[in-house]
């Protein structure tokens, strides 16, 4: 589906932030940030998601749809045209992104892992497998490899987008354990990553 806006300053202009939409941040280890650019009521379930993989560890960022319906045809900036200027900054300080996305399968869980950074994605996918985790090869649109991609906008120019079906978001949102078992699994990847 087309985005109703095509840049942050189109949505600026029209959107109330406070009101439509707001910006969480926090700024920890600088060189990662995990972030969900279509957070809140956008598709629902990224934000916590996102917040629980950064946990006390990595720099977090969420843009946030606070409308009351149809946050996803309102405030759905399309990623490789997502320029919030808080996340801009965010993203040139950070080595690795890494975007969490919401896929609306309702009937299937999986991820659909993208992005520029084959190396890391791999290592996540083998993490995620390896816990029982189904993962897919992204449909088209949704790979992630577009270098305008926000996840591909760090210092290394390749990041990682996880797209997770609806099915997923909801029993990882409505089981804490299961959550942290999942954001474990792809904090080892980062750090395995970074060691090697």
């Amino acid at each position: 589906m087309p985005s109703q806006y095509r840049s942050f300053k189109e949505l600026f202009e029209r959107e109330i932030e406070g009101r439509d939409y707001r910006v969480r941040t926090e700024s920890r280890r600088g060189d990662i940030i995990i972030m969900a650019p279509h957070g809140g009521k956008i598709e629902p379930g990224t934000s916590k998601i996102a917040k629980a993989i950064s946990s006390r560890e990595y720099s977090f960022y969420s843009f946030e749809g606070l409308k009351p319906t149809e946050n996803y045809s309102l405030l759905h900036i399309e990623s490789h045209l997502f320029d919030e200027p808080r996340a801009i900054k965010a993203v040139k300080k950070a080595d690795i992104v890494i975007t969490i996305h919401g896929h609306r399968d309702d009937k299937n869980s999986f991820i659909m892992i993208g992005g520029l950074n084959k190396e890391l994605c791999n290592k996540i996918r083998r993490n995620l497998e390896h816990l029982g985790y189904s993962t897919r090869s992204s449909q088209k649109g949704l790979g992630g490899r577009d270098p305008n991609n926000i996840c591909n906008l760090g210092r290394q120019r390749c990041g990682v987008q996880l797209e997770i079906s609806q099915k997923l978001r909801d029993f990882l949102i409505n089981d804490k354990n299961k959550l942290f078992e999942f954001s474990q699994s792809i904090r080892k990847a980062i750090q395995t990553h970074l060691d090697s």
